[in-house]
């Protein structure tokens, strides 16, 4: 079973924006993702000379398991893209792998300029204030299971969809949660942007979650 958290934070509007502007406005929100990839890059912040979080820091900590909680999300959205013909499913599918995708990119970049592995000596979550009591049954907040990521692969029709947009939602929120641990910790400038943008990303994909569910008839 998977981690739950409380959504009450969520929009719960069932008036959904004009499909245009919502595919301009989650457009926009991956634009600005993978230009912090590149600004980042520009502005010469993984210069090797500069001082580096060490082994078992937060900063280290949290690029290890936000891109293991990332790489799930993409594939719940390829999956999402094969199976479903909704089209703000899809447009929304599409906007959570690219972005989440070039954040991975990020972070594991971070950690070869840290000259450190993509994995760590330390639990997960162990970055975190209790941290650890957020790991349930090994599943970081809000991580599908084994047995739901069997049940989206094997769904169909609107069955997948409702599954999908249940399973991203807790996904979201158990992510978000984890983004607001970093940024209480660390003073990194280029953890702390991607934390934010992070954030800002999944709260306004989390709204249009909500619109889709009061659509489709959730």
């Amino acid at each position: 079973m998977s981690t739950t958290y409380d959504d009450t934070a969520v929009s719960d509007s069932s008036v959904a924006a004009p499909p245009r502007r919502r595919a301009l406005l989650l457009t926009s929100a991956v634009v600005a993702a993978v230009l912090v990839v590149i600004a980042a890059f520009g502005a010469g912040w993984f210069a090797s000379s500069r001082n580096h979080p060490g082994e078992d820091s937060v900063e280290a900590g949290f690029a290890r398991d936000m891109s293991s909680h990332h790489a799930q999300a993409v594939e719940m959205s390829m999956l999402a893209l094969d199976k479903s013909t909704q089209p703000d499913l899809r447009l929304l599918a599409g906007e959570i792998a690219q972005a989440q995708q070039a954040q991975i990119g990020m972070m594991q970049t971070w950690l070869r300029d840290w000259h450190l592995g993509p994995t760590g000596r330390q639990p997960q979550m162990s970055w975190m204030t209790d941290g650890a009591s957020l790991v349930h049954d090994g599943l970081m907040p809000g991580m599908a299971s084994a047995a739901d990521m069997t049940k989206l692969r094997n769904a169909t029709g609107h069955d997948f969809d409702l599954l999908f947009l249940r399973l991203m939602q807790q996904h979201h929120l158990g992510g978000i949660h984890m983004v607001e641990g970093v940024l209480a910790e660390t003073n990194e400038t280029d953890v702390v942007w991607l934390a934010q943008s992070m954030a800002n990303n999944q709260r306004a994909e989390l709204e249009f979650i909500q619109q889709i569910l009061a659509k489709i008839g959730a």
